[in-house]
């Protein structure tokens, strides 16, 4: 059985687990300091990981007078096991080094690819960053979805690991 110490683990430098997502990750922040990629770092991957894949999702999601919904706010795939982590503002960069590979952001709800911070009407929302180590790279083409990369990752997964942070 293994220890919880030797599990694989996501942290953020910015975001406490539980604890409120800042501003400058967020829609709602200021000018240049808004809707930037939080720094995420992971730890223990397990052995014999081919890839990482990542969603963050807000969980309880709502239009005004709407159903409460899941929301896709990050979908990220193919995340070479050697990298330690994706730092603050990554998303949506041009040019990324060859330590990268053949990483791939997919489309948030907004149906864009990269990371789109909460815009929520009120605060108290859970948002959830959910990182998989898989036994394969994923092949999903062109338009990567949290739906392909959830139905994908089915028989694949060697380890799971989650964040939680308050919007």
């Amino acid at each position: 059985m293994a220890h919880a110490s030797d599990q694989l683990r996501l942290v953020s430098p910015g975001i406490d687990h539980e604890g409120r997502l800042p501003r400058k990750y967020t829609g709602d922040g200021q000018g240049a300091k808004k809707n930037i990629s939080p720094p995420l770092e992971w730890y223990n991957v397990p052995e014999g990981t081919k890839s990482l894949a990542l969603v963050v999702q807000g969980l309880d999601a709502s239009e005004p007078d709407g159903p409460v919904v899941t929301w896709t706010h990050w979908v990220v795939v193919n995340v070479p096991p050697a990298l330690k982590g994706l730092p603050e503002g990554f998303s949506g960069k041009e040019e990324v080094g060859a330590e990268y590979g053949g990483l791939k952001e997919g489309n948030n709800d907004w149906k864009v690819p990269g990371w789109g911070g909460p815009q929520m009407p009120s605060p108290g929302h859970r948002f959830e960053f959910k990182l998989f180590a898989l036994d394969d790279e994923l092949h999903l083409g062109n338009k990567v979805t949290k739906e392909k990369l959830l139905d994908a990752v089915e028989g694949h997964v060697l380890g799971e690991a989650g964040l939680l942070a308050y919007f």
